[in-house]
């Protein structure tokens, strides 16, 4: 039996696209190339049944190594709080005062792009973190 190398994280969302987006400036991932045919995904979107427009977006990590992202829209809105969220490692190796610096830095940075900051959780080590929201409340991590 073989190990699984690669995996996809999938997004429930009502707007794919822009939650896709934002994810790819968090991460720095980018919008892969449309499907063979298509000079742009809007011109893609445009070719699927009314029903399908809009219904899907991914982005991916350009150096191969993070995993693909997927966002699908589904008719229900998020009611609690997830159950699996991604961790955004800014502070790996760094602690206290050094480690809190970087954390707020990148705290500023997503505040523009449309997250939500929730809370900080300090510690004075390594354990450190700020609890965010993405553009549509889905919590994740800056640690």
């Amino acid at each position: 039996m073989s190990s699984i190398k690669q995996f996809q994280v999938t997004f429930d969302c009502a707007e794919p696209e822009r939650v896709a987006r934002f994810w790819c400036e968090v991460l720095g991932y980018v919008v892969p190339p449309p499907p063979a045919g298509f000079a742009t995904w809007d011109d893609f979107d445009r070719s699927q049944p009314p029903e399908r427009q809009g219904s899907w977006f991914a982005c991916s990590d350009p150096s191969g190594v993070g995993p693909r992202l997927y966002f699908q829209r589904v008719p229900e809105g998020k009611v609690v709080k997830n159950r699996v969220h991604l961790c955004v490692r800014v502070g790996t190796g760094l602690l206290g005062e050094e480690r809190l610096a970087a954390l707020e830095a990148e705290c500023a940075r997503l505040l523009p792009l449309g997250a939500v900051r929730l809370r900080l959780l300090y510690d004075g080590g390594d354990d450190s973190c700020i609890v965010m929201q993405d553009v549509e409340g889905n919590e994740f991590c800056i640690d």
